[in-house]
């Protein structure tokens, strides 16, 4: 996509030529704001830190939050985690990129891989300095993470055999999130030298089926918005199975939120919230299917976030908050 205006009847100007050569942290924040807003991922992966350390808690039966610094520090691992998750998709997928999706930062050149790459590297040290310099005892923890990353950037050494397996291409991605999970909830067990209470293996179970619904969700197109190359789940498997593969992901996540909701002896509100976010989200595939448009296919990926969000707040939040009352 290129855009142009004219000082002059004879001087067009190209806003996408003076943006790419703009200085790297003017094009970068541009980068940010299409590929991994701060807006709306900062406040999804914040509800996520605390939701697993507030879910944790609870399951240990222990009372408060941690300190509040030793929550910035969680908060700020885990966005410059996905961050970096988000610089491994932008290589992994360089390629097709640049034959199908030359609308993207990086394939119309207002950012460059090297670049990225280089933003990588000082984002890693300052993690790492971060968490040396507060709390070192995190440092296992996010090598474990760390480890995985570098394992997914490889596709685990078998990147063709992935790509023809989709079911085990998105699991093996998926993975990543209960990971994060784990070291976003060890800021309370693993700090207090305690066992990670059974109860998370509901809530990492919640987390990897929510990762399951934002990338389904995200995948679900409009008929006349697909792009050849361009892999959709709505071109794969067509737009009212890809629905239900949807609802079906939303209802799986509904029943291990329910078993987390109860190891935690949640009240009977809890679970009520949580079906009438299912109800609530429901009705965005129910649109989608009626009327195939642009605008319907973004409510079924913004209600995918905002499920999310939910689940994790009500999961964390309203729990800590009723243990709190």
């Amino acid at each position: 996509m290129r855009f142009s205006v004219f000082l002059s009847p004879f001087i067009p100007i190209d806003l996408n030529f003076m943006l790419n050569q703009a200085p790297l942290y003017s094009r970068f924040w541009q980068y940010l704001r299409e590929r991994f807003p701060l807006h709306s991922h900062g406040i999804l992966i914040a509800a996520f830190g605390f939701s697993a350390i507030g879910y944790s808690r609870v399951s240990r039966d222990v009372a408060g939050f941690i300190p509040f610094n030793d929550y910035l520090i969680c908060i700020f691992n885990t966005i410059t985690l996905f961050f970096l998750l988000r610089v491994f998709d932008e290589h992994k997928d360089a390629k097709e990129d640049a034959l199908y999706r030359q609308e993207l930062p990086v394939p119309r050149g207002l950012i460059s891989l090297r670049e990225l790459r280089n933003i990588a590297w000082v984002v890693f040290v300052l993690q790492c300095l971060v968490t040396a310099l507060t709390l070192p005892q995190m440092l296992p923890l996010y090598a474990m993470v760390i480890g995985y990353l570098l394992l997914m950037g490889k596709e685990f050494f078998v990147a063709e055999w992935l790509k023809k397996r989709q079911f085990w291409y998105v699991t093996s991605h998926m993975l990543i999130i209960p990971l994060v999970d784990v070291y976003a909830s060890g800021y309370d067990w693993y700090l207090e030298g305690s066992e990670a209470p059974f109860g998370l293996i509901f809530f990492f179970g919640v987390s990897f089926m929510n990762g399951i619904v934002l990338e389904v969700g995200r995948k679900i197109r409009a008929p006349h918005d697909e792009k050849p190359g361009v892999d959709t789940y709505s071109a794969m498997l067509g737009l009212t199975r890809a629905l239900r593969l949807w609802v079906l992901v939303l209802f799986f996540t509904l029943i291990l939120a329910l078993g987390a909701a109860h190891y935690a002896h949640a009240k009977p509100v809890v679970s009520i919230a949580l079906i009438v976010y299912f109800c609530l989200t429901l009705w965005a595939a129910i649109h989608h299917h009626r009327t195939q448009t642009s605008s319907s296919a973004k409510w079924v990926e913004q209600a995918s976030g905002l499920w999310t969000i939910l689940m994790y707040l009500t999961l964390g939040g309203v729990l800590t908050f009723m243990q709190w009352i």
